[in-house]
């Protein structure tokens, strides 16, 4: 602590690439980071909470959607300086499915998401949330391999 002010600290978040075919879930963003972004749902990691319990906590919140087959592919490390309030965030993404395949997202946060929809991989919406375009663009590849 200088000055008596708090040093800012990362946060861990917790994204989901929930996937139905070829689509995956995407949001548009209501926040002070990334206002206006197709994002993927997702939130903060909890005290003691595990990656997998995240994403299925997060995504039911959210969305309403019920997921499962839960798996670790990769992690970022992404740092918001020109946002209106600078943070920095270490990112876990999980890929998952929907645990009943007629499930239908609900917007259950309208605060935070101007609502959800399915979204083919290779013809994404724009503006997407800079971590995600920024995975899109490496050529990052969600979807397992047959």
């Amino acid at each position: 602590m200088e000055n008596g002010k708090e040093e800012p600290v990362p946060r861990v978040g917790v994204a989901v690439f929930l996937l139905r075919g070829k689509t995956v879930l995407l949001g548009k963003r209501r926040s002070s980071i990334g206002d206006s972004t197709f994002a993927l749902p997702g939130g903060h990691l909890e005290f003691g909470e595990s990656f997998e319990n995240c994403a299925a906590r997060e995504v039911k919140e959210e969305t309403g959607l019920v997921i499962e087959k839960m798996e670790v592919l990769t992690v970022t490390n992404n740092v918001f300086l020109e946002e209106p309030k600078p943070s920095h965030y270490v990112v876990i993404f999980i890929r998952a499915v929907l645990r009943d395949s007629d499930q239908v997202p609900q917007n259950l946060e309208p605060n935070k998401c101007d609502g959800w929809d399915w979204y083919d991989w290779n013809n994404l919406p724009k503006p997407l949330f800079w971590p995600l375009e920024k995975m899109a663009q490496s050529g990052f590849n969600p979807f397992p391999i047959d």
